[in-house]
């Protein structure tokens, strides 16, 4: 029982993760330490997504599911648990690349708004 409740735990953190490595440079906008331990977040996750790598947390999950006893998957997190969610069936090397492009986009866009933002107050 223990072990299932961990693998859950990871689950969470996993999704937790991923929104934040997404969205988390939105916090950047009021809090000036965000970009500390956001950008790397961000970085961990384009990489993840640019080469196709297994994030370490999808193997830590399915650990503890085998030590639960339940079954595991042999995709990664987001295909197992996302993917039916959010994206298409038959999502492919070029779409992740597209999603991939999406993160950093989307948070250069935001962190360009920080940093107008800082300017005007220090100017």
């Amino acid at each position: 029982m223990m072990y299932a409740w961990l693998a859950d735990l990871v689950i969470g953190v996993h999704f937790l993760f991923i929104v934040f490595a997404v969205a988390g440079g939105a916090l950047a906008l009021r809090w000036r330490w965000i970009p500390w331990l956001h950008l790397p977040a961000l970085a961990w996750g384009a990489t993840v997504e640019f080469t196709g790598w297994v994030c370490p947390l999808t193997p830590l999950e399915n650990a503890l599911r085998r030590a639960a006893g339940a079954s595991t998957y042999t995709q990664g997190f987001v295909e197992h648990y996302l993917m039916p969610l959010i994206y298409p069936a038959g999502l492919t090397r070029e779409w992740q690349w597209v999603l991939g492009g999406l993160l950093l986009v989307i948070n250069a866009a935001v962190y360009a708004l920080v940093w107008r933002r800082r300017r005007r107050r220090a100017a």
